[in-house]
């Protein structure tokens, strides 16, 4: 061996054992930041976690580490989160499944509302509607009415029983009147895959995971979920005005930690937050994954999720699914 190769081997070893010794002490003091994402690897939350926690890291002065821990519609990551430590810098990127869960579980090893701390919103998005080509409907009200015309014969894949997109769809299920079969996968993309290859005929998916899919011919975007049509979307109509009069959905996005977390880095995280949603470059990541920003104070993140509990709790009752 050269005198060089010797050179590189030790000095490769001594940078090695130089990051080990940093990360070993990062996360002795605590430096490390936890983003569990409840779902597997290429779903909405984690698309999402991903696409700020460099910045947000930055922003905090720690690294942030995004973990997925997938399973039963998002409730194991999630309920693995409700029983860390309160001060080990453990958060949740939750969505609607969140509080879904509260009522859709008949038996759930955490509480939504009591066993987490609002840290931080980050913004909403609508849901879009999406079935395979080879299904005779081009509207809202043709879907529908092929669906009650084949009752089982139809199948709709989601990110998993819990999930929003699971119990997006079984409302509009219950609401329109028709039997479809659901398909539970792991995360959003895995379901819209299932969708374009036509082995699932309908998805309903947040904008994240559907606008690239937009002008795919073996899809078709037929409604969103909103009220109002979506800006990343204006020429798909609502499911409302095409079809099932009444519908209405939407998730928010946000960081809750465990109960009794501090508040002073509840402040700290709700503070960095919100200087990203102001960066530039961050509202353009947000803006092209159909997410509309919106920060505001933990408090006020707070409310938002106490009103969201009873809506969403009045949307399982709708839907008529439940799981034991």
């Amino acid at each position: 061996m050269t005198a060089d190769r010797r050179r590189f081997i030790g000095t490769s070893f001594a940078l090695g054992a130089i990051a080990a010794s940093g990360r070993a002490f990062a996360q002795a003091s605590g430096q490390v930041v936890h983003m569990v994402v409840p779902f597997a690897s290429g779903g909405v939350q984690d698309i999402l976690a991903r696409s700020i926690s460099t910045e947000l890291g930055l922003a905090l002065g720690q690294t942030v580490l995004v973990e997925n821990r997938a399973g039963a519609g998002g409730t194991v990551g999630t309920g693995y989160v409700a029983k860390a430590a309160p001060a080990s810098n453990t958060m949740v990127m939750a969505a609607a499944s969140h509080n879904i869960a509260g009522t859709l579980y008949t038996k759930l090893s955490y509480d939504p509302q009591k066993d987490f701390a609002p840290i931080a919103h980050i913004g909403t998005a609508d849901y879009v509607l999406m079935i395979h080509a080879d299904v005779p409907a081009k509207t809202v009200a043709e879907y529908i009415r092929h669906a009650k015309a084949n009752p089982g014969k139809l199948n709709y894949a989601t990110s998993g029983v819990g999930s929003a997109t699971h119990l997006a769809m079984a409302y509009f299920n219950g609401k329109a009147g028709i039997d479809v079969v659901h398909i539970p996968l792991k995360a959003t993309g895995e379901a819209i895959n299932e969708v374009i290859s036509g082995r699932a005929q309908a998805v309903i998916a947040a904008s994240i995971g559907a606008l690239a899919f937009a002008n795919d011919a073996r899809v078709r975007l037929i409604g969103v979920t909103s009220t109002q049509r979506s800006k990343y979307l204006p020429s798909v109509p609502t499911i409302a005005e095409s079809g099932l009069p009444g519908y209405r959905f939407d998730s928010w996005f946000g960081l809750l930690g465990p109960a009794g977390t501090p508040p002073a880095q509840i402040a700290k995280v709700n503070a960095a937050v919100g200087k990203l949603l102001e960066d530039p470059v961050i509202l353009e990541r947000l803006d092209k994954q159909g997410i509309r920003p919106q920060a505001m104070s933990a408090g006020d993140f707070g409310k938002l999720l106490a009103t969201d509990y009873v809506r969403m709790a009045e949307v399982v009752k709708a839907s008529g699914a439940t799981v034991e």
